[in-house]
């Protein structure tokens, strides 16, 4: 008996009969991260909310059904195997080991990516991460996708696409960690890996059925309301996202949390007028939350390495790339009305190169034992290269292995993840729900119409950058 008291006091970090396995730790580090995890659970209904404001009213529940499938999937996927995959104390060098296979001996010991809390709080910490990027990442299929299979492939996809690539960056044993990469809180795991994925998802189901048929469709929001909610929800859930990303209740979180109010309101800025004087001059509030999220994206790599005054050029930045990069869809015939990638994908891209110029070891050091070489600011060159490696590396990774498993799906009868044309006009609320997010105004008649011929819903949009997330 003693001989199994001492192996799982080794594997679990202690015997909590007989010691207080509290006693390692700062309760206020622990406080910190608990309320952090809890904000950034409500990123995942935000992005819902987001999505759903930008789809057409046939749609939106769906979006909204998405945003709580994923949150419960991911759940179970991440105590299932996702976090043993991830966070392994004997993980290798691109994916970990299944010795914490079902939550198995995750108790009270350091945990592999910080130290300084247990590894079942790690554990929920990160499972909302994970959701978060689940959700991100199936907006590719908006107003089309079929749902069963939509689950199918988020389980699959946080299996062999987001586990190992976080893996990579932030397991002490990942490779990109050993090269010296630096990403705080998930430009490449949450951010790149998103929006490639979302942008092979947009690519395999094809384009939206539309009577333009030699265009890419476009409309307008079906609600700004909702999309100016879920864009409240994000910008509070990432001070969760980015100031608990340190592990502990420093200075660095605090300071990240800075970072990350500046940023996200120059990308706000940057976008907005970006829009005012390519669009019409208006000053468009679909732009502004734009914007808000591609600040938030661009500083998400940075915000526990830079100086604050650096969040300014990241969070402008990363407004202006992303604001470009929603043309992408027309050049490459994808569909990714939500822009999804260019958010996503190219607002994570522009701040994982930014934090080559500006990360600075004193700014990592703020929480008394982080130490790093720095960036540019350093005279580090060679971080450029460090950072290159990462933000080529996920997304090519991410891309073609998420259209694999998409193409594989496809010749599987049951598991085909498109709907067919019928059923995508008739909306995915009513063909694969059969509730609506607006029966009290549209009733089923015009729930069921085989085109919302509706101004407010048919009408392409006036302003072509501000298709968000």
């Amino acid at each position: 008996m003693a001989a199994d008291t001492n192996m799982t006091t080794s594997v679990t970090g202690g015997d909590s009969l007989r010691q207080d396995v509290n006693e390692p730790y700062e309760l206020a580090n622990m406080v910190w991260i608990m309320v952090s995890a809890a904000l950034v659970w409500i990123m995942i209904p935000g992005v819902g909310f987001l999505y759903s404001g930008m789809s057409r009213k046939k749609h939106a529940l769906s979006l909204m059904w998405a945003s709580l499938m994923t949150a419960s999937l991911v759940a179970f996927q991440w105590f299932f195997w996702g976090y043993s995959l991830t966070f392994s104390h004997k993980a290798g060098k691109f994916i970990g080991h299944l010795d914490n296979f079902a939550l198995m001996d995750v108790l009270a010991a350091p945990s592999v990516g910080s130290d300084s809390i247990p590894d079942i709080l790690f554990c929920f910490y990160q499972g909302m991460f994970a959701a978060v990027t689940g959700m991100i990442m199936v907006g590719g299929a908006h107003e089309r996708g079929r749902l069963g299979p939509m689950m199918v492939y988020l389980f699959i996809w946080m299996t062999i696409v987001y586990c190992p690539v976080a893996c990579w960056t932030w397991n002490s044993h990942g490779w990109l960690a050993e090269l010296g990469s630096l990403d705080f809180a998930g430009g490449g795991p949450v951010h790149m890996a998103s929006g490639a994925g979302a942008l092979a998802y947009a690519l395999v189901c094809g384009r939206r059925h539309d009577p333009v048929a030699d265009k890419l469709p476009k409309y307008k929001p079906h609600s700004v309301n909702s999309v100016v909610l879920g864009t409240i929800f994000l910008w509070f859930g990432w001070y969760g996202f980015n100031g608990g990303s340190t592990g502990n209740a420093s200075i660095r979180g605090y300071y990240a949390a800075v970072n990350t109010n500046l940023a996200a309101a120059c990308g706000c800025l940057s976008w907005m007028f970006t829009d005012y004087f390519r669009h019409g001059r208006k000053w468009s509030t679909v732009g502004m939350c734009s914007g808000a999220v591609a600040g938030l994206v661009g500083i998400t790599p940075a915000a526990g390495f830079v100086p604050v005054y650096t969040a300014v050029p990241i969070g402008a930045l990363a407004g202006l790339a992303s604001n470009l990069a929603a043309d992408l869809k027309h050049l490459l015939h994808i569909d990714d009305g939500l822009d999804v990638f260019a958010l996503h994908g190219v607002g994570g891209f522009t701040g994982s190169i930014l934090t080559a110029f500006f990360a600075a070891d004193y700014i990592a050091h703020l929480d008394g034992s982080t130490e790093i070489d720095g960036g540019w600011m350093n005279h580090h060159w060679v971080q450029l290269g460090y950072q290159l490696a990462g933000a080529v590396a996920i997304p090519a990774y991410s891309f073609v292995v998420s259209a694999v498993i998409l193409y594989i799906m496809n010749y599987i009868p049951f598991l085909r993840i498109r709907l067919n044309p019928d059923e995508e006009f008739a909306g995915v609320d009513k063909s694969e729900i059969g509730e609506y997010a607006f029966d009290w105004e549209d009733g089923l008649v015009k729930a069921s119409a085989p085109h919302d011929q509706s101004p407010e819903s048919k009408a392409p949009s006036t302003l072509e950058g501000e298709l968000p997330v």
